[in-house]
């Protein structure tokens, strides 16, 4: 019955892996699509998040059966736990990730992105593919050391979100509605991925270490 458990555990975590490779690519594809106006790749973020969804169901499942029928303790209930709570923030980190990619979809063949921010918004979206890679090595390899990478990754991207506000409402891109619309929007999507990402980080080390300092 243990090595069952412990393959169960594992399934778990290659789940989450899986979901998270997935939305590394999703956010990726999104910032190229945002930043290209390119629609073919903005319907394949649109469409991946079908798979995703249908993956993070399975993984909740999944982990209820294993909570129900195993009762897990320490370490294994933490993980269980926590599976819950990340399989839901990547979850929402796909949807964030089609958010961006329908904006680049409404506005196509024209871009949604303002002149004067377009700078700004590839440097929002390496961050954010950044964070993505790191949380899925993170979850891969439980690198504790990652939290914290991904954890300044967010202060950067936190202080960019700050700069476009700043921006909409002090500049010419004030004068056209839908430009502060589409730039607002966008810059909220890509603050709110990074905040779900240290999000599944800190589920990490309360698995790890028991803490979500």
């Amino acid at each position: 019955m243990r090595q069952v458990f412990q393959q169960s555990l594992r399934d778990v975590q290659n789940r989450l892996v899986e979901i998270a490779e997935l939305v590394e690519q999703s956010i990726d594809n999104a910032t190229q699509a945002f930043s290209g106006s390119d629609a073919s790749l903005a319907e394949q973020v649109i469409d991946a998040g079908e798979q995703i969804e249908q993956l993070a169901y399975e993984l909740d499942q999944q982990t209820i059966d294993i909570l129900a029928l195993q009762q897990p303790v320490a370490s294994d209930l933490r993980l269980m736990v926590g599976a819950l709570r990340m399989s839901s923030s990547l979850e929402r980190m796909a949807d964030l990730a089609q958010h961006i990619a329908q904006l680049a979809r409404y506005r196509y063949p024209e871009s949604a992105i303002p002149k004067g921010l377009g700078k700004t918004f590839v440097r929002m979206g390496a961050l954010d593919v950044e964070m993505a890679q790191k949380l899925t090595e993170l979850l891969r390899n439980q690198d504790e050391e990652l939290i914290d990478e991904i954890r300044d990754l967010d202060d950067d991207l936190d202080k960019l979100h700050a700069k476009v506000f700043e921006k909409v409402l002090s500049d010419k891109v004030a004068e056209n509605p839908v430009a502060v619309v589409d730039s607002t929007l966008a810059s909220r999507y890509h603050e709110r991925f990074g905040d779900h990402a240290v999000s599944v980080a800190k589920q990490m080390r309360f698995f790890l270490s028991g803490s979500l300092d």
